[in-house]
């Protein structure tokens, strides 16, 4: 890997910027003000994650959502979904509309980590930044929220496409944005498929993993943070 000709560096969001707050991407920060949690927590896990799957299986195969109040129109439905699975629960209308609407218009359903307002601010003065996502439209207004869209030169999301990475129109419509050449750019993502897909279509890419004492005994490059990144590219 040549860093000396990157100019541009590409982020993923979910897990290599941010995360979510709960721990559960479908786990809005007011979840137990709709939820009774002594009821949720006593039901077998598999059973939660089974509602949640069939939930996710419904909004996946939605290809494009392009508003907010799109996305929160299909996340009702979604929650809907994840209701009628689980009706123990005993969700009525209104719970389902504001779960709904703490999942899509909350900011503090993700939780930045430190490095990144550290790090995203000096990267910017060297390399041109850009997100690629595989998320829905409200990411973009959370990093407005929290003053970290300005450094990015392009913000791709995969709802507003109509599809997901590792598909080369993600990576193609950010190279157009930055009016970059593949091998100007490196590409950051927590996820091997992605890393990879992106090595196939000539991308150079970093896998970034954030867990603590994990090793990493694949065939890419890896850093655990932006911290390493940034000592990486100044090798």
């Amino acid at each position: 890997m040549n860093t000396k000709n990157i100019k541009t560096i590409l982020f993923d969001s979910g897990r290599v910027l941010n995360h979510p707050r709960t721990g559960h991407w479908f786990i809005p920060p007011n979840f137990y003000k709709y939820v009774d949690e002594k009821i949720f927590k006593s039901l077998d896990k598999k059973e939660i994650e089974a509602a949640f799957y069939k939930a996710k299986e419904y909004i996946n195969h939605i290809s494009m959502i392009l508003t907010e109040e799109e996305e929160l129109e299909h996340f009702i439905k979604f929650y809907k979904i994840f209701s009628d699975e689980l009706s123990e629960l005993k969700l009525n209308k209104e719970n389902i509309v504001n779960i709904a609407r703490d999942t899509v218009c909350n900011d503090d359903k993700f939780l930045f980590h430190e490095d990144v307002f550290q790090m995203i601010p000096k990267l910017s003065e060297t390399y041109k930044l850009g997100v690629v996502s595989d998320t829905w439209p409200s990411l973009e207004r959370v990093f407005k929220n929290v003053g970290l869209r300005e450094y990015f030169s392009t913000f791709v999301m995969s709802s507003v496409l109509g599809v997901t990475k590792p598909h080369e129109l993600m990576f193609n419509t950010a190279l157009d944005e930055v009016n970059m050449e593949k091998d100007e750019v490196l590409f950051i993502d927590d996820n091997i498929r992605n890393v990879k897909g992106a090595i196939d279509l000539g991308i150079d890419s970093i896998l970034l993993i954030r867990e603590k004492g994990y090793i990493n005994d694949s065939q890419y490059t890896c850093v655990g943070d932006l911290i390493e990144l940034e000592e990486l590219l100044r090798k």
